[in-house]
């Protein structure tokens, strides 16, 4: 038997570990990584940890094995570029909006299954996809079981004083999952968008269509403070509403036409200063409309008056390009921008689905001066119910709660950057090589955040470069990948 001294035994294990670490370097899938360069300049190097999701869903928000370390390297594959010295928006947050009809079937589960599903979409943990903005409906949504306002009365009457006000609809299962989820999350951001304004205020009385008539333009902004007010007392701040959900769409139930000058007046006259009588510092938030009409925003943006209440306009992408967001901003730097909604349509298409929501909200709606990103429903049945009689039919949850709990595209595609990009971090600055969109941000402790989707057909290979450094990946066809480091 042979006899190993103890420097023999030193050497060959460094000597194994460094062959390893050259030529067997694999991702979770078996694939080769690019060889990361030794670093010869002295610097301790940086390792990159970073989560992945393919579009054949063998890989769902994975965290890889393999740490990206930067170095020195040299290759001829391109280079996505991180700068933390250029800055532009700071973030408020990513998440969905908790309809009437999610609110209904979250509460509706057993009480540990709730607590446990509530702590893993709000908690801040690593067991948690870290949520931190949603949108609620103010009265019925066409994801609420049924139709209602805050003062429903008979037909024929009206209620001027709004002796009839009742916060009481909420109080079954939005208000009791808002107070859970404050107390998983007591800083998450609440933004509130009205479908419809009560019938009686509008010019048809019915809840499909219609619009405001200009002599309620005054109690429908007491309406509107009562109701933040009211949820207020309920221990529920909301840090801003919408005036109408897509005002150019009259054909939902409930839903209710609102011209960009009708809102414009509306606010001029008799929101903002209802809003300043009394003491509210919720933000105003213009439009909550497709991309397709910019012009929408820029009307009442250009109106002093007006202007001087609002903090910013939100948009959806059913219609037009998200460049459209840029266009406003140009216009108006000093308004912020909102992306607050777009659907998935059950039952939906994974791989085309998880592309085109990160190469357009994740990535471009950011890119695009947005503050936040919002997909639209949170939690569905296998039937895509609730829902009101002539209400969304296809729409998919994030979550699909029956006899499980089924976790689908939208929910991955807000965790790449929920998780990771926490309210009050920055977006900095990164170029795009071809076929590799991304977008980059510092969070508040200081941590770099890249996503990146592959959107061409074959695997791509890139270094992640920062400071002058540079560390090589891959990534598989359509798959989608946050960088943290």
């Amino acid at each position: 038997m042979q006899t190993w001294n103890f420097k023999s035994v030193i050497l060959s294990l460094v000597f194994c570990f460094g062959f390893c670490l050259v030529y067997s370097c694999k991702n979770n899938d078996g694939n080769p990584d690019p060889i990361d360069t030794i670093d010869t300049t002295g610097n301790a190097p940086t390792d990159i940890s970073y989560w992945i999701t393919k579009p054949d869903k063998t890989a769902l928000l994975k965290k890889q094995n393999v740490s990206l370390l930067f170095g020195s390297t040299t290759n001829s594959f391109p280079s996505l570029k991180v700068d933390t010295a250029v800055t532009y928006q700071e973030m408020d947050g990513f998440g969905f909006s908790l309809t009437g009809g999610s609110a209904y079937l979250i509460n509706k589960l057993g009480a540990s299954s709730r607590d446990a599903l509530l702590k893993e979409l709000f908690g801040s943990d690593s067991n948690s996809i870290g949520i931190s903005y949603i949108r609620i409906s103010i009265g019925a949504s066409d994801l609420s079981s049924s139709v209602f306002s805050y003062d429903d009365i008979p037909a024929g009457q009206t209620d001027l004083n709004l002796d009839h006000f009742t916060l009481e609809p909420e109080k079954a299962d939005l208000i009791p999952v808002l107070k859970s989820i404050l107390q998983i999350n007591p800083s998450i951001k609440i933004l509130g968008s009205p479908w419809s304004a009560p019938v009686w205020m509008k010019s048809n009385k019915n809840s499909v269509g219609g619009s405001l008539l200009p002599e309620y333009y005054d109690v429908y902004a007491r309406y509107l403070v009562r109701y933040l007010n009211g949820m207020k007392a309920e221990g529920i701040t909301l840090d801003g509403i919408t005036i109408q959900n897509e005002p150019l769409n009259p054909d939902n139930n409930p839903s209710m036409k609102m011209l960009a000058t009708e809102q414009r007046d509306f606010i001029r006259n008799n929101l903002g200063p209802a809003f300043e009588t009394a003491g509210l510092k919720t933000k105003i938030i213009i439009y909550d409309h497709n991309c397709d009409h910019p012009e929408y925003a820029t009307t009442i943006l250009g109106d002093p008056e007006a202007a001087k209440f609002v903090d910013g306009s939100a948009f959806h992408l059913y219609g037009g390009d998200i460049s459209a967001l840029s266009v406003v901003h140009s216009a108006f730097p000093d308004k912020n921008l909102y992306f607050t909604e777009q659907w998935v349509g059950g039952p939906g298409n994974f791989s085309g689905d998880l592309k085109w929501h990160i190469q357009n909200l994740i990535i471009g709606a950011t890119r695009n001066w947005s503050k936040n990103v919002l997909e639209w429903n949170l939690a569905s049945d296998p039937l895509y119910d609730p829902h009101t009689n002539g209400g969304c039919t296809k729409c998919e949850g994030a979550v699909t709660i029956g006899s499980s709990i089924t976790r689908n595209v939208s929910y991955y595609i807000i965790a790449h950057a929920s998780r990771f990009v926490p309210a009050g971090s920055v977006r900095i600055a990164s170029n795009v090589p071809a076929n590799l969109p991304n977008v980059a941000f510092r969070t508040p402790q200081g941590r770099k955040v890249l996503i990146v989707l592959n959107n061409s057909n074959e695997w791509q290979s890139f270094n992640i470069e920062f400071n002058g450094r540079r560390a090589p990946t891959s990534l598989a066809i359509g798959a989608v990948a946050t960088y943290v480091w």
